[in-house]
């Protein structure tokens, strides 16, 4: 499916403004995932409309992998789809959730939420170990084009041992980082990326 005609995850931009605006990172155990997900507000708009209109929040699941005191990082190479983010380094994985991720029997908004997760994840690398799961929050950025568009959903998955395979072409100089080697590359991470090394539960 032409990422023109894709349909994804949206919700609009005043409802956040309802729970509490905010810039950079705000801590949710899930709380104020679960308010947008089942405010009846989300819908599917067609992708290429959603990018350009800020009134809508596009709902982005964003999975942080974490080995002991070390994070999953790679540099999206020159076949990521997201023209805006190539060449930058990440410690996200993720993206749009898709009208496809509905099954043939009816879900939820919030089973197609959690399917476009593990979608994503898989589509792009391969976990072979076991891990948890928790959401740590909310990640919006209004000072650049992408993030006025994008609402992450920060996902953390504590892996019990350093096992991911890249699958996708795009992803490159895939291996696990300390935050301090992270930070000191800081200038060349997305600019999520950049929020996440910077939370409180990463200080």
């Amino acid at each position: 499916m032409k990422a023109s005609h894709e349909r994804v995850l949206c919700f609009p931009r005043l409802f956040l403004d309802e729970l509490g605006g905010f810039q950079g990172f705000r801590p949710d155990d899930g709380t104020l995932l679960e308010q947008i997900l089942s405010s009846g507000q989300a819908r599917f708009i067609e992708r290429g409309k959603a990018e350009e209109d800020p009134s809508f929040k596009q709902l982005i699941p964003y999975v942080v992998m974490t080995w002991k005191d070390k994070l999953l990082f790679y540099v999206r190479g020159k076949k990521t789809e997201e023209g805006r983010l190539r060449s930058l380094g990440s410690v996200g994985i993720g993206g749009h959730v898709s009208v496809t991720d509905h099954s043939l029997f009816e879900r939820s908004i919030r089973e197609i939420f959690a399917a476009g997760l593990r979608r994503e994840v898989t589509e792009e690398v391969e976990v072979q170990t076991e891990f948890t799961e928790r959401v740590a929050g909310l990640i919006n950025d209004d000072s650049n084009p992408v993030g006025r568009v994008h609402l992450g959903v920060l996902i953390l998955w504590k892996l019990a041992e350093p096992r991911v395979i890249k699958r996708e072409r795009s992803i490159t100089l895939l291996e696990f980082l300390t935050l301090e080697e992270l930070r000191k590359r800081r200038e060349t991470l997305e600019t999520w990326s950049q929020i996440v090394i910077d939370a409180p539960f990463f200080a």
